[in-house]
C-alpha cells in the first residue's frame, strides 16, 4: 500500500462534499509529475490525506482512499470544461483521473502550521517551502503521524 496527499480547495470540493457523495473522480490534474503518480503508482486501497488548500486554515481535513485506478480524464476532451485540453483527442489524451472514496473526516482541519511544527514530519513534501504539487506521495510513517494528529485535532 502507498500513501498520498491530495489537495482541493474546499470551496470547489471539500471533505464534506466527499462525505456526502461517498466517492468522486479526481479530475483536472494538469501537472505531469502529479499525473504520473496517479497513472503509474496509485493503486486500489491506497490511502489519501485529503488536504484543504487556499483555505483558512489550509490543512489536512480527513482521509480518503483510492477506489478506482487511473483512466483517461474525459474533461480533457470537453470544450465546455475548465479542464479542457485543446490538444487532446481520444487517441492522444495524456491526462488521467482516479476516483477516491470517503474514509473519515477529522474533528477539525489539521493546519499546515501544526504539520510544520511537528518534528516527526520532517521531510514531508507538503511542508517543504515552495511545494505546490496537488498530488504528492507520503511515507507510511508520515501518514500515520498525520492521521493520529488529525483524529486528535480540536
Amino acid at each position: 500500500m502507498r500513501y498520498w496527499l491530495m489537495k482541493s480547495e474546499p470551496d470547489v470540493f471539500s471533505i464534506d462534499d466527499l462525505a456526502r457523495d461517498t466517492r468522486t473522480a479526481w479530475e483536472g490534474v494538469r501537472n505531469y509529475q502529479a499525473r504520473n503518480s496517479m497513472r503509474d503508482d496509485m493503486k486500489l486501497g491506497d490511502k489519501v490525506l485529503f488536504y484543504h488548500s487556499n483555505a483558512e486554515p489550509s490543512g489536512v481535513a480527513g482521509v480518503a482512499e483510492i477506489v478506482r485506478e487511473a483512466y483517461p480524464d474525459p474533461h480533457a476532451l470537453d470544450p465546455k470544461s475548465d479542464y479542457h485540453d485543446p490538444k487532446a483527442t481520444p487517441a492522444t489524451n495524456v491526462w488521467v483521473t482516479v476516483e477516491i472514496g470517503f474514509v473519515e473526516r477529522f474533528p477539525a482541519v489539521l493546519p499546515l502550521a501544526a504539520l510544520k511544527a511537528e518534528p516527526a514530519l520532517e521531510g514531508m513534501e507538503v511542508i517543504r517551502k515552495g511545494s505546490r504539487l496537488s498530488v504528492q506521495p507520503v511515507s507510511a510513517a508520515h501518514f500515520e503521524k498525520v492521521a493520529a494528529m488529525g483524529r486528535a485535532a480540536r
